[in-house]
């Protein structure tokens, strides 16, 4: 691995890339054909391309790391090699591939996001990781020829639910093909990079954190827009003028104090009042920093955003760009059904994007979200509000990103937003090309610290951790493709597993300096009775035993099994201290003094001991749970031995191709033929059941379920679910979470003819969502009709076609 992390280099440096510039005639062709001069990192990506290494590039959002991605196209076709260039999203998919058909035209680009398939042998493949990954244990024959994969935002790599996926492919990719890793700024960079050498071969690592654009921080303090950071302060200094502003609103009377000055709106302090947002809209149009993205951590907060500027009255488009604005908008929609535009608030949305304003978050229409992101850049529309998913790669960027807080709901409580994620926002701030600086403003409320948003704004700790985990479904796949045995081999080279050794590193050099001192308390202890660590050992247990029989006490109570516990608990103290009585080191005249060496030894041992634990835990960590998921699969005859060996059984062929959160639950209904007499209906509420997960808490909410016999279908797979818990547990293997039946009623009715607004009411979900669970569960049906026996093949066919009309058939390849 090679590391290159100045964003400038030495002369001398340069003088040495001139020279080998004569060597490398493609990237002279390439940066030829392009109407703008190459940044260092991106020239010294490119030029170690052509040179045969695999690259890492860490830069800031909008710093360009898509050039070394189309670089990485151009060698490969000078090559007459195929390239595939991934996505974490399908949305980013669809952006990349109509960027690359303009470019190359559409008979050299193909697209494959599992739901559209178009020229899939073509020389540039756009597609999700996902299908990537699906390509590799299928050993598809699209492979063949491949010289680079392009995989953008590989820090998904970090993602709890999806990140497994990226090392999967980084691991399985035939050696000869060159990967080219795009990610944002990382803190741990060259670890990563020094596994991917470690995996893929030569591989250099290229950091840049200088921004293209500068970024400038404000504070929005009432009306006032305030530098976050001193003027000319290399310090990172925050502004006094801002942090005496803060100070003097901490002193002010609090709401309720007689001496509290009198209040505008919501109990805002006239002295230092809190814009509202059509305020803060104008306030930025005055001063010149749109376009802005808003954002906004509530699908709730950034449709009342919208409407409350509705409401004032607000307009930031001539009547010519609101013309243009309701043209392009009614073209995309037209394919609509006029019933359904009512219903997904068609009409409110038009006039608010005609203003030159709108919304952007996972619950809307995915066509009204397309429209937004293509009037945003074409500066039709000029202020957006978004929730942060926004900040996950497309291409929306904007002159201004305003922050109305830095905490956010996470599904439990409100939490503080990280400084990975404050970096990832502000990031849209300035346009490459169009802006010469950009801005974000956070806006001042009462509960904003300004060494609080300083400290987030000067952070550079962002490190990428892997969230890979083996699972049912890959344990079989790779099975299939390499052996049980081979494939725990592949799994040890894992990124996770990577990790985890460089820490056992750590802790073995901890346990080394902590056994030192162990011996010196052993000696200082030693005693001429009798063995005074095991003497010691008894007075430990004794004290800690003690401690926790005070607790039990603490909290009373008169149960009969806590009455037994506690009398069973004073037993077994009264027996040790038996035992201390009788010890030969008992009668020692230098009892206490040893005993004093003896308490530190044994909280030394203990943290040892805890350290060994540690270091045991995470020593072939991933080989040892694929261990645990293959003796559970030969349990349920999903594998089986074959001389030192394992094979796939027939049912294992089933669970090869169903992906997702609950693989085997799904392999074992299909197996024990538990939907077997399911109509399409009822197996599209099942599938429902399967993938949706319900965010709010609902407590002891009942939900309707379909009539017929999907309650048989369904108490039959959570029997199965509570074997499969039983076996879980047996093999120290995580239990799956209850199935929600949260969407299964209104799923039903979708599928029998229902009007999208009574499922929508029904379900309480916005279009949005309704359209993304119904994709997620079309994606398992299909799966269904894939690996199924013929009866529930068939029904899952009709399924999907039920569930895919009106707004799903319409948004379903989008």
């Amino acid at each position: 691995m090679m590391t290159s992390k100045s964003n400038e280099a030495s002369p001398a440096e340069r003088y040495k890339r001139a020279k080998s510039k004569a060597g490398n005639p493609e990237f002279e062709l390439f940066t030829h054909e392009l109407r703008f001069p190459l940044d260092d990192f991106q020239e010294r990506a490119c030029l170690a391309l052509e040179a045969d290494y695999g690259v890492l590039v860490a830069a800031p959002t909008g710093a360009g790391k898509t050039v070394v991605g189309e670089f990485a196209i151009h060698l490969a076709l000078s090559k007459s090699q195929k390239v595939f260039y991934t996505t974490p999203i399908k949305a980013l998919s669809n952006q990349k591939f109509a960027e690359l058909v303009a470019r190359y035209g559409k008979e050299r680009v193909g697209l494959l996001t599992g739901d559209t398939n178009s020229n899939s042998e073509a020389e540039i493949v756009v597609m999700t990781t996902e299908v990537l990954r699906n390509m590799i244990y299928a050993n598809s024959t699209t492979l063949m020829s491949l010289g680079y994969v392009v995989m953008d935002e590989v820090h998904y790599l970090a993602d709890r639910f999806r990140g497994a996926v990226w090392e999967e492919v980084i691991l399985h990719l035939p050696k000869d093909v060159k990967v080219v890793s795009l990610s944002a700024t990382v803190s741990n960079a060259e670890e990563f990079g020094a596994w991917l050498g470690e995996v893929r071969g030569n591989t250099q690592v290229i950091v840049s954190e200088i921004r293209p654009v500068p970024l400038h921080q404000h504070v929005m303090f009432g009306d006032e827009l305030l530098e976050l950071f001193e003027t000319g302060s290399n310090q990172m200094r925050v502004n006094p003028e801002l942090a005496q502003k803060h100070q003097a609103r901490q002193r002010a009377p609090h709401r309720g104090s007689k001496h509290q000055p009198k209040s505008n709106y919501r109990g805002q302090d006239r002295r230092f009042p809190r814009l509202e947002k059509p305020d803060v809209v104008e306030t930025l149009d005055r001063a010149d920093l749109l376009p802005a993205i808003f954002f906004i951590f509530s699908r709730v907060g950034c449709e009342a955003s919208v409407t409350a500027c509705r409401r004032a009255g607000v307009r930031l488009t001539s009547r010519e760009e609101a013309l243009e604005i309701r043209r392009i908008a009614e073209a995309r929609c037209s394919s609509i059904a006029d019933e359904d535009l009512d219903t997904l608030g068609y009409f409110d949305w038009l006039s608010s994007l005609e203003r030159g304003y709108a919304a952007h978050h996972a619950g809307m229409l995915p066509a009204f979200k397309e429209v937004v992101e293509e009037l945003f850049l074409r500066k039709l529309v000029r202020v957006v509000f978004a929730t942060e998913t926004l900040a996950l790669g497309i291409n929306m960027p904007a002159r201004t990103v305003v922050l109305e807080r830095l905490d956010k709901f996470n599904g439990e409580s409100r939490v503080s937003i990280t400084a990975g994620e404050y970096t990832q926002l502000t990031g849209r701030a300035g346009r490459r090309g169009i802006d010469t600086e950009g801005h974000s403003v956070i806006l001042w409320g009462q509960q904003l610290d300004p060494n609080m948003v300083a400290g987030l704004a000067s952070k550079r700790t962002y490190p990428l951790n892997s969230s890979f985990r083996p699972t049912y479904n890959m344990a079989v796949n790779l099975t299939s493709a390499f052996g049980a045995q081979r494939a725990s081999k592949v799994l040890e080279r894992s990124f996770a597993q990577f990790q985890a050794d460089r820490s056992v590193v750590g802790l073995a050099q901890v346990i080394s300096e902590k056994q030192a001192s162990l011996v010196g308390y052993e000696e200082a202890m030693a005693c001429h009775l009798g063995d005074f660590i095991e003497y010691s050992g008894l007075r430990r247990q004794i004290s800690d035993l003690e401690r926790r029989g005070a607790t039990l006490r603490q909290r009373g109570g008169k149960d009969i099994r806590q009455t037994k516990g506690m009398r069973q608990h004073e037993s077994k103290i009264a027996d040790l201290k038996r035992t201390l009585r009788s010890h030969p080191c008992h009668a020692c005249s230098e009892r206490e003094a040893h005993a004093r060496w003896g308490e530190r030894y044994q909280k030394l041992r203990k943290e040892i001991d805890g350290a060994v634990a540690q270091i045991e835990s995470r020593t072939n960590q991933v080989s040892k749970i694929f261990t645990r998921i293959c003796d559970l699969l030969q349990d349920l005859d999903y594998m089986q031995a074959d001389g030192d060996d394992l094979e796939i059984t027939e049912s294992g062929q089933r669970l090869a191709k169903i992906y997702g959160e609950r693989d085997l639950l799904i392999a074992q209904c299909v197996n024990q033929g538990t939907w077997k007499d399911l109509d399409p209906a009822s197996l599209a509420a099942m599938a429902a059941a399967l993938v949706y997960e319900n965010r709010r808490d609902d407590g002891d909410y009942e939900p309707k379920l379909p009539k017929g016999n999907f309650r048989d279908a369904l108490d039959a797979t959570e029997a199965i679910q509570l074997d499969l818990a039983e076996l879980q547990d047996k093999y120290q293997l995580p239990e799956e979470t209850p199935l929600d039946l949260g969407l299964s009623y209104s799923m039903y009715r979708w599928a029998t003819g229902a009007r999208l607004d009574d499922v929508l009411k029904s379900s309480g979900l916005l279009a949005g969502d309704f359209i993304r669970w119904s994709k997620q569960l079309i994606d398992l049906l299909d799966q269904l009709a894939q690996g199924a026996d013929p009866v529930v093949a068939e029904t899952a066919y009709k399924a999907m076609d039920q569930v895919k009309r009106g707004i799903v058939a319409y948004s379903y390849y989008m």
